[in-house]
């Protein structure tokens, strides 16, 4: 027979002493967002995702016998107009450490630039809640979620270089990443991978191996080019529908 938990029970489960301050940095940033936009900065979001092998494979592990294989750092930004037209970049996180790419953010501010004016850039902090502190005085809201830089994987974003070609950078607060719908674009595209990446796959069979070949490259182009400007705004609206209840219940 199923037991449920009483109201009184429901809340003390749900609630912690760190609820308060997770509001306040969701508020904050939200508040800096929407100033900005008031402002006329456009909204990007510009983010990473990674691909591992046996996401694009299909293969599947059993007994327990798990070789970890190669993984890939997908690297795009997007908004209300779609795809940002900028070349995205897939890196083979091995050679990350080995080859890191200074100047890509720079590259990535003039292109925003060139096509939208000045922009506010959104990326999804990877710091933990504990090592964001909100700002508790107000003339510091507009950059209550600028960090000294926003490390992802493969790209640092400074603020500094963001400020030098007219954007303002911001950080959303890794517990809202629902905010994002970059997010969203990224579940689309590992969802294509997965219905599709038999029609990118090539056999070769001789008489000792088989061998698989893999368009990698081209079924993530496919699969991003799936996603386009009318998709974005569909994703656009409904993170717009999160800020607007966030904002109406933290205020």
């Amino acid at each position: 027979m199923p037991h449920f938990a009483s109201p009184l029970l429901r809340n003390v489960i749900l609630r912690s002493p760190s609820d308060g301050t997770r509001r306040k940095q969701c508020l904050q940033y939200l508040t800096a967002l929407r100033t900005l936009q008031y402002d006329g900065f456009k909204t990007v979001y510009l983010g990473e995702t990674d691909i591992p092998e046996n996401l694009v494979t299909g293969e599947e592990f059993s007994g327990g016998h798990f070789v970890p294989g190669p993984t890939w750092s997908v690297v795009h930004a997007g908004g209300s107009h779609g795809w940002v037209p900028w070349r995205y970049r897939i890196f083979l996180r091995d050679e990350l450490s080995v080859r890191p790419e200074d100047s890509l953010f720079l590259e990535f501010c003039d292109v925003v630039k060139k096509a939208y004016g000045k922009c506010a850039i959104v990326v999804k902090d990877r710091r933990r809640p504990e090592e964001m502190r909100p700002k508790e005085d107000k003339e510091s809201e507009a950059g209550a979620h600028t960090p000294s830089v926003v490390n992802l994987t493969s790209i640092t974003c400074c603020p500094e270089v963001a400020r030098s070609r007219g954007h303002e950078l911001l950080s959303l607060p890794s517990l809202y990443s629902y905010l994002n719908p970059l997010d969203l674009a990224w579940s689309s595209l590992k969802w294509f991978i997965i219905n599709n990446r038999k029609e990118f796959s090539l056999q070769s069979i001789n008489n000792i191996y088989s061998y698989q070949f893999l368009l990698f490259s081209d079924l993530i182009s496919r699969g991003v080019g799936r996603i386009n400007p009318g998709k974005w705004r569909m994703l656009i609206n409904k993170v717009r529908r999160w800020e607007n209840y966030y904002l109406g219940k933290f205020s």
